[in-house]
């Protein structure tokens, strides 16, 4: 990772924001929002702001899909926080998918991606939807998926002066391709919320039933599993969530084959919860009111089921308080992102 310097900057946003600006050996600067750390730029994809305005060109361009109608953009919208609100996604000739949609928010921090965790980075995870039947490609297999994906940028005279610019070539292969995305979707953040205001001094950044709330967060064992700066901590955890189905979705187990991970998936962030419904692997629950019910009761038992989850007993108030908290996790650093209004 190239070296990063960390300087502190005052910005005239308002009078309680500040921004940390990444600042690479290049010179360029990537602004991060308060409440964040610097993002972990891999040593053979680093940042550089041209390789990023590629990657939002490709994550928005439905070329990348086999029939033309499908783009990242599809299952990860801007207007629906880099995420999407259907239970699964549909993707070429309407397949659906078999998972929610998690935002893309934030994802520079994750160390494994999927629900399951099956890709350890973004450059990995980007290429999962290009070679997928239910997503993106007619392709037989992910070899045949990859040479006609990189094929129809590398058949684009645009696309080939970009690569050449930002990589030195014009092959515009699906490695490439892939660094290119994965560039610009670490550089959707969000952070600079009224709980990091609140946490760095200003005590009126957030309501006294906020502050209720993140009592009670903290005091049933939310933060057990919801923790650090992202509110996740990249564990797997089976709470029951559609185990009583005939043929659960098995989660973890499928990638590992242990059977302790059997109906095991990754623990989501919090940061912008309020806007990613609907909520679980399966998009099964549609409100915040119906997540914080779900582990009041305990989740669903079954041989997996994580002991962390047990019964909150929870009043209505403190259920009203702990939304009213998790509302205060919606920040900022990602609302200025626009579909392009013209492709190579």
């Amino acid at each position: 990772m190239p070296r990063i310097l960390i300087l502190y900057l005052l910005l005239s946003i308002s009078s309680t924001c500040f921004l940390k600006a990444e600042l690479s050996e290049n010179g360029e600067s990537l602004k991060i929002p308060l409440g964040l750390p610097p993002v972990p730029w891999p040593k053979d994809n680093p940042y550089t702001m041209k390789k990023a305005e590629l990657g939002r060109l490709l994550y928005f361009d439905k070329r990348l899909s086999s029939d033309g109608t499908i783009s990242c953009a599809t299952c990860h919208a801007i207007n629906e926080t880099f995420a999407s609100h259907e239970s699964v996604s549909k993707g070429i000739y309407g397949n659906k998918g078999t998972r929610n949609s998690q935002t893309v928010i934030n994802s520079a921090y994750h160390k494994q991606l999927f629900w399951d965790g099956r890709a350890s980075s973004l450059e990995e995870q980007v290429k999962g939807p290009l070679s997928n039947p239910n997503e993106m490609t007619a392709a037989k297999n992910s070899h045949e998926a990859f040479q006609e994906c990189q094929g129809k940028i590398k058949s684009i005279e645009g696309y080939r002066v970009l690569f050449k610019e930002v990589f030195g070539d014009e092959a515009c292969m699906v490695e490439e391709i892939a660094k290119a995305i994965a560039t610009y979707e670490r550089t959707i953040l969000s952070g600079n919320s009224p709980y990091d205001r609140y946490m760095t001094g200003d005590k009126k950044a957030i309501s006294p039933e906020a502050i209720q709330g993140l009592r009670v967060f903290n005091r049933v064992g939310c933060a057990n599993c919801h923790s650090g700066f992202n509110f996740a901590d990249d564990r797997f955890l089976n709470i029951g969530v559609g185990m009583d189905a005939k043929n659960p979705d098995l989660g973890r187990y499928d990638v590992t084959k242990d059977p302790s991970d059997r109906g095991a998936f990754r623990i989501p962030i919090l940061r912008e919860i309020s806007t990613t419904y609907p909520y679980m692997h399966d998009g099964s629950l549609k409100t915040l009111e119906e997540v914080i019910d779900y582990y009041d009761k305990g989740g669903i038992p079954n041989p997996q089921l994580s002991p962390l989850m047990v019964p909150l007993k929870m009043t209505a108030e403190e259920k009203k308080n702990m939304k009213i908290f998790l509302e205060a996790l919606s920040g900022e650093g990602w609302q200025h992102f626009t579909e392009p209004t013209a492709f190579p």
